[in-house]
Parts: C-alpha cells; sequence; structure tokens
C-alpha cells in the first residue's frame, strides 16, 4: 500500500506565501522520488516540481522556477513545497506523487501516479 497525503493548503492574497506537506504514511518514502502537481478548474493536471530519492537533484516548471523550492525529509517520510509570491494563477489543488518509472524528473501527464488526495491552494487578486 503506497499512500500519500498532503496538507497546508488554504487562502492567500497574491504575494503571500504557503508551505505543503506529502506525507508517506503507510510506507518508507526514502526509496521513492516525489512529484509535486496542481489541477485548476478546467485545466489539466500540470507538474510543478519534483525531488530526487535523496534530496540532490530537483526540477521545476518554467512558471514557478525561482519562487517554489520543493524539499524532503527522509526521516519524517515526508516532502514538501515551499510557494512564495503566490500569483492568482497558482490557484489550484495541490498533490504529490511517485515516480512511475526509477531515476528521473520528468514532469509530464504520466510520469507520476499514486496521488494523493490533493489540498486546495487559492491564491486571491
Amino acid at each position: 500500500q503506497l499512500k500519500l497525503v498532503e496538507s497546508g493548503g488554504g487562502l492567500v492574497q497574491a504575494g503571500g506565501s504557503l508551505t505543503l506537506s506529502c506525507v508517506a504514511s503507510t510506507f518508507n518514502l526514502e526509496y521513492y522520488g516525489v512529484g509535486w502537481y496542481r489541477q485548476a478548474p478546467g485545466k489539466e493536471r500540470e507538474g510543478v516540481a519534483s525531488i530526487s530519492i535523496n534530496g540532490g537533484s530537483t526540477n521545476y516548471a518554467d512558471s514557478v522556477k525561482d519562487r517554489f523550492t520543493v524539499s524532503r525529509d527522509n526521516t519524517k517520510n515526508t516532502a514538501y513545497l515551499q510557494m512564495n509570491s503566490l500569483k492568482p494563477e497558482d490557484t489550484g489543488v495541490y498533490y504529490c506523487g511517485l515516480p512511475v518509472l526509477s531515476d528521473h524528473l520528468r514532469l509530464g501527464r504520466y510520469d507520476y501516479d499514486h496521488w494523493g488526495p490533493g489540498t486546495q491552494v487559492t491564491v486571491s487578486s
């Protein structure tokens, strides 16, 4: 059983910050990379950020690069997404997932699975 649970979403004004958490509650996250995706109403899910197993490598979508930071603490079975300088277009449900294949940081449509239930992020103007 590979179960992930996201938390930390909420309502913030443009320019504000939020930190999301992704907890592996049923397994050891240390054996997996982690990807963060988001989905706005009426839009496809899009990749946001990814991190390697040991946290040594990261990848970001151009739309969030230099504003978001992905990290992890394997002793806590948790990955994080620090979001700064938030914009209304960042609004959506944020999900974390596990790579379908090993050893990659790609953020394509089918690159991750085992999604958690998601956490809502709303950025007002």
